[in-house]
């Protein structure tokens, strides 16, 4: 058995779709974001079909609560003894390939899809990586995406550069720092190592809680760092995301113009999706054979 966890954050219909339409493969563990409460009706829908949800956590972009959420989905989808892969989407994916066809290519397969780099060596926005570890940052109470939370970002780095804040040296965080897209697929052993890792290393923790963009370190350092892991890990997740501005989001919200890359791309899964714009191109991914 194999589940898919999703984190959503709005379009409650969309997500339901995309939960049915998996469910005949897989488990599903869903994470709604506490600020798209749900109501009596919907939670039926979800019951009546066989949906594990949760609504916990309210998850803000670049804040320690996005990883909250995904350890919570984590969690509860380890509680069930059959499950032996994870997969981590969020509600605005939508496969790119059957159902039955994803879960057999991961069907026992050992290795760990996750795609991370050092953090050191990389940047992004002009800006190091390895700062968004080593600084501290609170976007759960500061709006990151808002004017002053741009602003306070940038303030936030230049003084902290000023004043030689070394987060790492405080917490004695010794790991090598890795980066890489939340998106994966890890083998169940892999999952229950890093909710180990978590629960024994309460500095680990301190360093995520008080960074940005914790959801793109948290997996990919304890797993990199973990040298029985080495030959297991595949450099690629299988997710099409097109990196460009559409219908106002960037990434783009795909439509029907996109069917041919999306399926020339060899991907399991694509990203973004809002059925304003990509209800045909829903409709034609699953007609395909």
């Amino acid at each position: 058995m194999q589940a898919i966890l999703i984190l959503a954050h709005q379009n409650f219909d969309q997500v339901y779709q995309l939960a049915q339409y998996l469910h005949s493969e897989f488990e599903i563990y869903i994470h709604f974001d506490t600020k798209m409460p749900l109501g009596q009706s919907q939670k039926n829908q979800l019951e009546q079909v066989g949906i594990h949800y949760i609504s916990e956590i309210d998850v803000h972009w670049g804040a320690w609560t996005v990883t909250q959420a995904m350890y919570r989905l984590m969690e509860e989808a380890l509680k069930n003894p059959e499950v032996e892969c994870v997969h981590f989407i969020s509600g605005q994916d939508w496969p790119v390939q059957k159902p039955s066809r994803i879960r057999e290519f991961y069907e026992k397969n050992d290795r760990i899809y996750l795609m991370a780099k050092p953090a050191r060596a990389e940047t992004k926005s002009g800006e190091r990586l390895i700062w968004w570890q080593q600084f501290y940052f609170n976007y759960d109470k500061i709006n990151r995406r808002s004017t002053f939370g741009k602003i306070y970002h940038r303030i936030s780095l230049v003084l902290q550069r000023l004043l030689r804040v070394n987060k790492f040296k405080k917490l004695d965080i010794q790991q090598e720092i890795y980066s890489g897209p939340a998106w994966c697929d890890l083998p169940r052993d892999v999952a229950q190592y890093c909710l180990d890792f978590m629960v024994q290393h309460p500095n680990y923790v301190k360093m995520l809680q008080t960074s940005f963009c914790s959801d793109e370190f948290w997996l990919p350092t304890m797993i990199y760092n973990e040298s029985k892991f080495s030959d297991r890990i595949v450099g690629e997740y299988y997710r099409y995301i097109k990196w460009e501005e559409q219908h106002g989001s960037y990434p783009a919200i795909l439509d029907e113009r996109d069917f041919a890359a999306i399926k020339n791309s060899g991907a399991f899964f694509s990203r973004k999706f809002d059925t304003a714009y990509s209800q045909e191109l829903i409709a034609r991914l699953a007609q395909e054979d």
